[in-house]
């Protein structure tokens, strides 16, 4: 009698164990495919209009950040499409607000700074 009651245990342990194992689906379906893009703009002096270099731009919601060049120009890599706010913060300038840019990798922004 102890034979048959461990064996029928076994049994459905076996079939509780293998029963979310499903061979029959197609693997791609089950995985998403996450495109990432990457962001480029310009800061320039709002006043003017010359590039500002070492201006810190963040995107917020993330730990992104990266600075501009010699030339005005930011870069940032492996972001997700969608919308984001942008800031920009420099020394003697009031920090810009770029609200719910839509970052889908076809475009640049232009974020200009005013003294403060």
């Amino acid at each position: 009698m102890k034979k048959l009651v461990l064996s029928i245990l076994m049994i459905a342990f076996l079939g509780f164990a293998y029963a979310g194992n499903d061979d029959t689906k197609d693997s791609k379906s089950s995985t998403a495919i996450v495109t990432t893009i990457s962001v480029t703009g310009k800061i320039i002096d709002f006043n003017t209009g010359e590039t500002l270099t070492g201006v810190e731009v963040k995107i917020e919601g993330t730990q992104l950040k990266a600075y501009s060049d010699f030339d005005g120009n930011f870069f940032f890599e492996n972001v997700n499409p969608g919308k984001y706010n942008i800031i920009a913060s420099f020394i003697s300038y009031k920090k810009s607000l770029v609200e719910d840019y839509n970052a889908d990798g076809n475009s640049s922004i232009e974020i200009k700074l005013q003294a403060d």
